[in-house]
């Protein structure tokens, strides 16, 4: 299986739990909803893209492991299941694979940023920042 497989289902990975687990199998059918937060609606639109591009087969051992992930929300191989559902998808399907990677938000690379001390305070990009007393801003 190609890494790049691997790594987009892992990025899809919350998306999917998400969706299952406000949609159950309904997910399939469901419209967007805007009760619904913008990662369950991703991991929607992500499951019926690869439902709709599968085959009778395909959309029944789907279904199925979407069915059995919302019905354990904490069972890790319910959840697996459905994962394992995309990647043969994905496999099979070069054209699916290349629109749930437009999809999924670009990955970004991972910055850790530490502070220390009183008054300290760490972001990726500060703007303005102000850790003295009495201090005054002017425009």
């Amino acid at each position: 299986m190609s890494a790049e497989i691997v790594q987009l289902v892992e990025q899809a990975g919350p998306y999917l739990s998400t969706a299952v687990s406000a949609y159950g199998v309904a997910v399939f059918s469901r419209a967007e909803s805007a009760a619904v937060d913008a990662t369950a609606n991703l991991g929607r639109r992500i499951l019926q893209a690869v439902w709709r591009r599968r085959g009778e087969q395909g959309r029944a051992e789907l279904e199925a492991a979407v069915q059995d992930a919302a019905e354990a929300p904490d069972d890790a191989d319910a959840a697996a299941a459905v994962r394992q559902q995309i990647k043969r998808a994905l496999r099979e399907d070069a054209e699916l694979l290349a629109e749930l990677a437009r999809m999924l938000p670009a990955t970004s690379e991972t910055v850790n940023v530490t502070a220390s001390g009183e008054r300290s305070i760490a972001a990726k990009t500060i703007t303005t920042a102000v850790t003295g007393d009495n201090t005054t801003i002017r425009p």
